[in-house]
Order: structure tokens, then sequence, then C-alpha cells
């Protein structure tokens, strides 16, 4: 089986404070990936793009977080 590349992490424009709470994302084949940046060797969260979607709005519409 061949090796899968590291993913391309990235960061919201609105992270950059030292030592804030960011999640990084990234996609991998049909998934879009989470992890907490401060542990980027830790767990990861897949999710599928309607399911990353739907989680983006609520928080835009502030109905989490």
């Amino acid at each position: 089986m061949a090796d899968q590349a590291e993913p391309q992490w990235f960061k919201s424009s609105y992270s950059g404070a030292p030592n804030s709470e960011c999640v990084e994302c990234a996609t991998a084949g049909q998934s879009v990936l989470a992890r907490d940046s401060k542990q980027p060797g830790g767990p990861r969260v897949a999710f599928s793009p309607a399911a990353w979607s739907t989680f983006a709005e609520a928080l835009r519409a502030r109905i989490l977080g």
C-alpha cells in the first residue's frame, strides 16, 4: 500500500494570537479534516463535505460555540 501524503493544513485568517484556541483544517480525498492547532500530532476528526458545511454554517449563525 502506498503512503498517504500529509494533508496541507490551514487556519482561519482570524487566527493568530499566541496561545489562542484554533482549529486547523485540511482536505483528504472526500473528507474535510479538523485538528487542534496546539496538538498537530493529536487526534483528527473527519467530516463529509456536507457535514462540514452544516457545522460551519451553525458556527457562523452562532448556533454552536
